[in-house]
Protein backbone atom coordinates (compact mmCIF):
# COMPACT_ATOMS: atom_id res chain seq x y z
CA UNK A 1 0.00 0.00 0.00
CA UNK A 2 2.64 2.23 0.60
CA UNK A 3 4.42 2.25 -2.87
CA UNK A 4 0.59 3.63 -3.99
CA UNK A 5 1.29 6.76 -1.91
CA UNK A 6 2.44 9.59 -3.36
CA UNK A 7 6.78 10.09 -3.77
CA UNK A 8 9.29 10.44 -5.90
CA UNK A 9 10.46 7.79 -7.50
CA UNK A 10 14.19 7.02 -7.38
CA UNK A 11 15.34 9.04 -10.43
CA UNK A 12 18.13 5.95 -11.46
CA UNK A 13 14.55 4.18 -12.17
CA UNK A 14 13.33 7.13 -15.05
CA UNK A 15 16.69 7.00 -16.59
CA UNK A 16 16.66 3.65 -16.52
CA UNK A 17 13.78 3.25 -18.36
CA UNK A 18 14.07 6.27 -20.57
CA UNK A 19 17.57 4.89 -21.46
CA UNK A 20 15.88 2.22 -22.75
CA UNK A 21 13.34 3.66 -24.85
CA UNK A 22 16.23 5.24 -26.20
CA UNK A 23 17.79 2.30 -27.02
CA UNK A 24 15.04 0.85 -28.64
CA UNK A 25 14.23 4.00 -30.53
CA UNK A 26 18.20 3.77 -31.88
CA UNK A 27 18.09 0.31 -33.09
CA UNK A 28 15.22 1.02 -36.05
CA UNK A 29 14.37 3.52 -38.22
CA UNK A 30 10.71 2.91 -38.72
CA UNK A 31 8.84 6.01 -38.20
CA UNK A 32 5.17 4.35 -36.54
CA UNK A 33 7.68 2.41 -33.66
CA UNK A 34 9.37 5.83 -33.62
CA UNK A 35 5.72 7.68 -32.92
CA UNK A 36 4.85 5.14 -30.91
CA UNK A 37 7.56 5.29 -28.36
CA UNK A 38 7.61 9.50 -28.33
CA UNK A 39 3.56 8.87 -27.75
CA UNK A 40 5.03 6.06 -24.86
CA UNK A 41 6.94 9.03 -23.47
CA UNK A 42 4.98 11.66 -23.54
CA UNK A 43 2.12 9.38 -21.80
CA UNK A 44 4.04 9.14 -18.90
CA UNK A 45 5.28 12.31 -18.43
CA UNK A 46 2.14 13.43 -18.26
CA UNK A 47 0.78 10.90 -15.79
CA UNK A 48 3.85 11.55 -13.78
CA UNK A 49 5.46 14.44 -13.70
CA UNK A 50 5.83 16.73 -10.60
CA UNK A 51 5.06 20.79 -10.31
CA UNK A 52 8.70 21.44 -10.16
CA UNK A 53 10.86 23.57 -12.36
CA UNK A 54 12.58 20.83 -14.04
CA UNK A 55 9.00 19.15 -15.13
CA UNK A 56 8.06 22.20 -17.38
CA UNK A 57 11.10 21.27 -19.52
CA UNK A 58 9.68 18.63 -21.60
CA UNK A 59 8.02 21.04 -24.57
CA UNK A 60 11.52 22.54 -25.16
CA UNK A 61 12.78 19.07 -25.97
CA UNK A 62 9.86 18.33 -27.64
CA UNK A 63 10.15 21.75 -29.69
CA UNK A 64 14.08 20.38 -30.00
CA UNK A 65 12.93 17.16 -31.54
CA UNK A 66 10.92 19.34 -33.94
CA UNK A 67 13.76 21.21 -35.09
CA UNK A 68 15.71 18.24 -35.63
CA UNK A 69 13.26 17.05 -38.00
CA UNK A 70 12.80 20.03 -39.90
CA UNK A 71 16.62 20.33 -40.18
CA UNK A 72 17.38 16.84 -41.64
CA UNK A 73 14.66 16.86 -43.82
CA UNK A 74 16.19 20.09 -45.59
CA UNK A 75 19.53 18.53 -45.50
CA UNK A 76 18.40 15.83 -47.13
CA UNK A 77 16.81 18.51 -49.80
CA UNK A 78 19.72 20.52 -50.04
CA UNK A 79 23.02 18.01 -50.15
CA UNK A 80 20.97 14.81 -51.45
CA UNK A 81 17.76 15.33 -53.46
CA UNK A 82 18.93 13.32 -55.93
CA UNK A 83 18.30 9.40 -54.14
CA UNK A 84 15.56 7.39 -55.20
CA UNK A 85 13.56 6.74 -58.65
CA UNK A 86 10.33 8.97 -57.58
CA UNK A 87 11.46 12.04 -58.47
CA UNK A 88 8.62 14.84 -56.94
CA UNK A 89 11.02 18.08 -57.88
CA UNK A 90 13.02 18.58 -60.32
CA UNK A 91 15.87 21.49 -59.36
CA UNK A 92 19.12 22.53 -60.98
CA UNK A 93 22.35 21.27 -59.38
CA UNK A 94 24.46 23.45 -58.31
CA UNK A 95 28.34 22.14 -59.47
CA UNK A 96 31.06 21.68 -57.29
CA UNK A 97 34.69 21.17 -57.29
CA UNK A 98 36.48 18.41 -57.43
CA UNK A 99 37.90 18.10 -53.92
CA UNK A 100 34.09 17.39 -52.16
CA UNK A 101 33.48 14.75 -54.35
CA UNK A 102 30.04 12.79 -53.18
CA UNK A 103 28.34 15.99 -52.10
CA UNK A 104 25.79 17.85 -54.29
CA UNK A 105 23.74 20.70 -54.00
CA UNK A 106 20.01 20.71 -54.64
CA UNK A 107 19.43 18.22 -57.83
CA UNK A 108 16.08 16.29 -58.29
CA UNK A 109 14.24 15.68 -55.27
CA UNK A 110 12.66 12.10 -54.62
CA UNK A 111 10.26 10.61 -52.60
CA UNK A 112 12.87 8.17 -51.35
CA UNK A 113 15.42 10.65 -50.12
CA UNK A 114 12.77 12.82 -48.18
CA UNK A 115 11.64 9.52 -46.26
CA UNK A 116 15.18 8.66 -45.61
CA UNK A 117 15.36 11.95 -44.17
CA UNK A 118 12.32 11.57 -42.49
CA UNK A 119 12.96 8.17 -41.00
CA UNK A 120 16.45 9.08 -39.78
CA UNK A 121 15.40 12.77 -38.13
CA UNK A 122 12.55 10.81 -36.37
CA UNK A 123 15.09 8.96 -34.87
CA UNK A 124 16.92 11.12 -33.14
CA UNK A 125 14.18 13.22 -32.12
CA UNK A 126 12.84 10.00 -30.24
CA UNK A 127 16.29 9.90 -28.74
CA UNK A 128 16.40 13.07 -27.56
CA UNK A 129 12.11 13.50 -26.29
CA UNK A 130 13.11 10.29 -24.34
CA UNK A 131 16.03 11.68 -22.57
CA UNK A 132 13.92 14.88 -22.24
CA UNK A 133 11.58 12.42 -20.52
CA UNK A 134 13.37 11.82 -18.10
CA UNK A 135 14.80 14.92 -17.57
CA UNK A 136 11.51 16.01 -16.77
CA UNK A 137 10.55 12.89 -14.39
CA UNK A 138 13.84 12.59 -12.53
CA UNK A 139 14.94 15.57 -10.10
CA UNK A 140 18.42 16.04 -10.73
CA UNK A 141 19.32 16.89 -7.49
CA UNK A 142 18.38 13.43 -5.73
CA UNK A 143 19.66 11.76 -8.75
CA UNK A 144 23.57 13.16 -7.84
CA UNK A 145 22.82 11.86 -4.28
CA UNK A 146 22.35 8.37 -5.63
CA UNK A 147 25.73 8.59 -7.53
CA UNK A 148 28.60 6.59 -6.71
CA UNK A 149 31.66 8.38 -4.09
CA UNK A 150 33.50 8.19 -7.24
CA UNK A 151 31.98 9.91 -9.25
CA UNK A 152 31.41 13.33 -7.11
CA UNK A 153 33.74 15.39 -8.28
CA UNK A 154 31.96 15.49 -12.00
CA UNK A 155 28.38 15.54 -10.14
CA UNK A 156 28.44 19.31 -9.52
CA UNK A 157 29.73 19.76 -13.36
CA UNK A 158 26.87 17.43 -14.34
CA UNK A 159 23.53 18.44 -12.07
CA UNK A 160 24.29 22.28 -13.53
CA UNK A 161 24.16 21.27 -16.99
CA UNK A 162 21.35 18.83 -16.63
CA UNK A 163 19.16 21.59 -14.58
CA UNK A 164 20.01 23.98 -17.36
CA UNK A 165 17.38 23.05 -19.40
CA UNK A 166 14.39 22.96 -16.68
CA UNK A 167 15.49 26.77 -15.25
CA UNK A 168 15.59 27.74 -18.52
CA UNK A 169 11.98 26.71 -18.75
CA UNK A 170 10.64 27.94 -15.95
CA UNK A 171 12.93 31.34 -16.32
CA UNK A 172 11.08 31.90 -19.04
CA UNK A 173 7.18 30.96 -17.93
CA UNK A 174 8.10 33.96 -15.12
CA UNK A 175 9.81 36.38 -17.52
CA UNK A 176 6.85 36.82 -19.93
CA UNK A 177 4.77 36.92 -16.61
CA UNK A 178 6.16 39.92 -15.81
CA UNK A 179 6.56 41.57 -19.29
CA UNK A 180 2.73 40.71 -19.39
CA UNK A 181 1.95 42.13 -16.50
CA UNK A 182 4.04 45.65 -17.77
CA UNK A 183 3.22 46.07 -20.93
CA UNK A 184 5.38 47.61 -23.31
CA UNK A 185 6.12 46.46 -27.43
CA UNK A 186 3.71 43.30 -28.71
CA UNK A 187 6.13 43.03 -31.97
CA UNK A 188 7.31 39.24 -31.98
CA UNK A 189 10.82 40.75 -32.68
CA UNK A 190 10.31 43.33 -29.70
CA UNK A 191 8.96 40.49 -27.08
CA UNK A 192 11.66 37.93 -28.25
CA UNK A 193 14.77 40.86 -27.34
CA UNK A 194 12.99 41.60 -23.90
CA UNK A 195 12.63 38.23 -22.71
CA UNK A 196 15.61 36.78 -24.44
CA UNK A 197 18.23 38.82 -22.09
CA UNK A 198 17.01 38.38 -19.13
CA UNK A 199 15.67 34.78 -19.10
CA UNK A 200 19.33 33.91 -19.94
CA UNK A 201 20.53 35.61 -16.83
CA UNK A 202 18.15 34.50 -14.29
CA UNK A 203 19.17 30.80 -15.50
CA UNK A 204 22.77 31.13 -15.47
CA UNK A 205 22.54 32.89 -12.53
CA UNK A 206 20.55 30.34 -10.69
CA UNK A 207 22.84 27.82 -11.91
CA UNK A 208 25.43 29.64 -10.05
CA UNK A 209 23.89 29.28 -7.20
CA UNK A 210 22.93 25.84 -7.26
CA UNK A 211 26.80 25.57 -7.59
CA UNK A 212 28.06 27.41 -4.72
CA UNK A 213 25.34 25.71 -2.41
CA UNK A 214 26.66 22.03 -3.70
CA UNK A 215 30.16 23.22 -3.36
CA UNK A 216 29.49 24.32 0.46
CA UNK A 217 28.00 21.06 0.88
CA UNK A 218 31.23 19.50 0.02
CA UNK A 219 29.84 18.01 -3.54
CA UNK A 220 32.96 17.42 -5.91
CA UNK A 221 35.34 17.32 -3.19
CA UNK A 222 37.99 14.07 -3.95
CA UNK A 223 39.02 14.07 -0.40
CA UNK A 224 42.76 12.95 0.25
CA UNK A 225 44.73 10.87 -2.24
CA UNK A 226 48.06 9.86 -3.38
CA UNK A 227 49.47 11.08 -7.19
CA UNK A 228 49.74 7.39 -7.72
CA UNK A 229 46.71 6.67 -6.45
CA UNK A 230 45.31 9.11 -8.70
CA UNK A 231 46.82 7.90 -11.64
CA UNK A 232 45.62 4.22 -10.90
CA UNK A 233 42.20 5.14 -10.83
CA UNK A 234 42.59 7.80 -14.13
CA UNK A 235 44.14 4.52 -15.62
CA UNK A 236 41.36 2.28 -15.23
CA UNK A 237 38.23 4.97 -15.63
CA UNK A 238 40.58 5.46 -19.33
CA UNK A 239 41.02 2.10 -20.40
CA UNK A 240 37.33 0.96 -19.17
CA UNK A 241 35.69 3.42 -21.37
CA UNK A 242 38.16 2.64 -24.13
CA UNK A 243 37.22 -0.76 -23.76
CA UNK A 244 32.98 0.00 -23.65
CA UNK A 245 33.27 2.54 -26.83
CA UNK A 246 35.51 0.24 -28.65
CA UNK A 247 33.28 -2.57 -28.09
CA UNK A 248 29.62 -0.95 -28.43
CA UNK A 249 31.14 0.19 -32.21
CA UNK A 250 32.31 -3.30 -32.76
CA UNK A 251 28.70 -4.90 -31.86
CA UNK A 252 26.62 -1.88 -33.64
CA UNK A 253 28.99 -1.89 -36.91
CA UNK A 254 29.59 -4.77 -38.48
CA UNK A 255 31.64 -3.63 -41.78
CA UNK A 256 34.72 -2.52 -39.36
CA UNK A 257 38.34 -4.03 -40.12
CA UNK A 258 38.44 -5.84 -36.41
CA UNK A 259 37.01 -8.81 -36.09
CA UNK A 260 33.48 -8.54 -34.90
CA UNK A 261 33.80 -11.15 -32.11
CA UNK A 262 35.95 -8.56 -30.33
CA UNK A 263 32.82 -6.75 -29.72
CA UNK A 264 31.83 -8.98 -26.43
CA UNK A 265 34.76 -9.62 -25.07
CA UNK A 266 35.80 -5.91 -25.03
CA UNK A 267 32.39 -4.55 -23.63
CA UNK A 268 32.45 -6.81 -21.11
CA UNK A 269 35.96 -6.23 -20.01
CA UNK A 270 35.60 -2.66 -20.75
CA UNK A 271 32.81 -2.73 -18.09
CA UNK A 272 35.06 -4.69 -15.59
CA UNK A 273 37.79 -2.57 -15.80
CA UNK A 274 35.53 0.72 -15.53
CA UNK A 275 33.73 -0.73 -12.37
CA UNK A 276 37.15 -1.55 -10.62
CA UNK A 277 38.63 2.18 -11.29
CA UNK A 278 34.55 3.44 -9.82
CA UNK A 279 35.45 1.27 -6.62
CA UNK A 280 38.67 2.25 -6.13
CA UNK A 281 37.69 5.86 -6.54
CA UNK A 282 34.99 5.70 -4.00
CA UNK A 283 37.05 4.32 -1.34
CA UNK A 284 39.08 7.70 -0.56
CA UNK A 285 35.49 9.61 -1.20
CA UNK A 286 33.94 9.35 2.52
CA UNK A 287 30.34 10.91 1.89
CA UNK A 288 27.46 9.99 4.56
CA UNK A 289 23.72 10.30 3.17
CA UNK A 290 20.63 11.93 4.57
CA UNK A 291 17.50 9.72 4.13
CA UNK A 292 18.72 7.93 1.13
CA UNK A 293 16.50 7.10 -1.98
CA UNK A 294 14.22 4.09 -1.13
CA UNK A 295 14.48 0.57 -3.93
CA UNK A 296 11.01 -0.65 -4.34
CA UNK A 297 8.79 -2.47 -6.40
CA UNK A 298 7.54 0.85 -8.38
CA UNK A 299 11.41 1.52 -9.26
CA UNK A 300 12.18 -2.50 -9.79
CA UNK A 301 8.82 -2.58 -12.04
CA UNK A 302 10.21 0.69 -14.25
CA UNK A 303 13.38 -0.39 -14.86
CA UNK A 304 12.23 -3.60 -15.98
CA UNK A 305 9.88 -1.75 -18.24
CA UNK A 306 13.23 0.30 -19.90
CA UNK A 307 14.81 -2.85 -20.13
CA UNK A 308 12.69 -5.36 -21.39
CA UNK A 309 11.53 -2.15 -24.50
CA UNK A 310 15.56 -2.19 -25.55
CA UNK A 311 15.53 -6.06 -25.27
CA UNK A 312 12.46 -6.36 -27.63
CA UNK A 313 13.80 -3.83 -30.57
CA UNK A 314 17.23 -5.77 -30.45
CA UNK A 315 15.12 -8.91 -30.82
CA UNK A 316 13.02 -7.32 -33.68
CA UNK A 317 16.40 -6.24 -35.66
CA UNK A 318 17.73 -9.91 -35.31
CA UNK A 319 14.23 -11.54 -36.64
CA UNK A 320 12.45 -9.00 -38.50
CA UNK A 321 14.89 -6.52 -39.94
CA UNK A 322 12.30 -5.23 -42.49
CA UNK A 323 10.34 -3.78 -39.45
CA UNK A 324 13.30 -2.48 -37.90
CA UNK A 325 14.45 -0.94 -41.21
CA UNK A 326 11.97 -0.46 -43.98
CA UNK A 327 12.38 -0.30 -47.13
CA UNK A 328 11.55 3.09 -48.42
CA UNK A 329 9.18 1.83 -50.95
CA UNK A 330 7.02 -0.17 -48.45
CA UNK A 331 4.36 0.67 -46.03
CA UNK A 332 6.33 0.44 -42.44
CA UNK A 333 4.75 -2.31 -40.38
CA UNK A 334 4.60 -3.50 -36.89
CA UNK A 335 4.62 -6.59 -35.76
CA UNK A 336 2.81 -8.32 -32.43
CA UNK A 337 6.06 -7.79 -30.66
CA UNK A 338 7.08 -4.19 -31.04
CA UNK A 339 2.98 -3.52 -30.25
CA UNK A 340 3.68 -5.30 -26.80
CA UNK A 341 6.84 -3.48 -26.27
CA UNK A 342 5.11 -0.06 -26.80
CA UNK A 343 2.65 -1.58 -24.07
CA UNK A 344 5.13 -1.97 -21.79
CA UNK A 345 6.97 1.17 -22.51
CA UNK A 346 3.61 3.16 -20.75
CA UNK A 347 3.14 0.92 -18.20
CA UNK A 348 5.20 2.84 -15.69
CA UNK A 349 2.18 6.13 -16.14
CA UNK A 350 0.34 3.07 -13.60
CA UNK A 351 3.12 1.21 -11.89
CA UNK A 352 4.96 4.52 -10.35
CA UNK A 353 3.08 6.08 -7.60
CA UNK A 354 1.81 9.22 -8.39
CA UNK A 355 4.39 12.49 -7.86
CA UNK A 356 4.60 14.48 -4.42
CA UNK A 357 3.06 18.05 -6.27
CA UNK A 358 5.16 20.01 -3.76
CA UNK A 359 3.91 17.56 -0.41
CA UNK A 360 6.58 16.46 1.94
CA UNK A 361 5.85 12.80 1.93
CA UNK A 362 8.56 10.57 4.29
CA UNK A 363 9.59 7.45 2.66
Amino acid sequence: MSGRLPRDLHPVAWWTWAVGLAAGASLSTNPVWMVMLVGAATVVVLARRSDQPWARSFRLYCLLALVIVVLRVVFRIVFGGGVGDTVLVELPEIPLPGFVMGIQLFGDITLESLLAGLYDGLRLAAIVICIGAANSLANPKRLLKSLPPALYEIGTAMVIAVTMVPQLADSVRRVRRAQALRGGASGRVSRLRRVLVPVLEDAFDRSLRLAAGMDTRGYGRSGDATPRQRRLTGALMLAGLCGICLGSYLGLDQSTALPVSWGRPLLLGGLAVAIGGIVAAGRRVHRSRYRPDPWRWPELSVIACGLAVAVAAQRITQVSPTIAYPPLTAVPTLDVLALVAVAVAVLPAVLAPPPTMGLVVKS
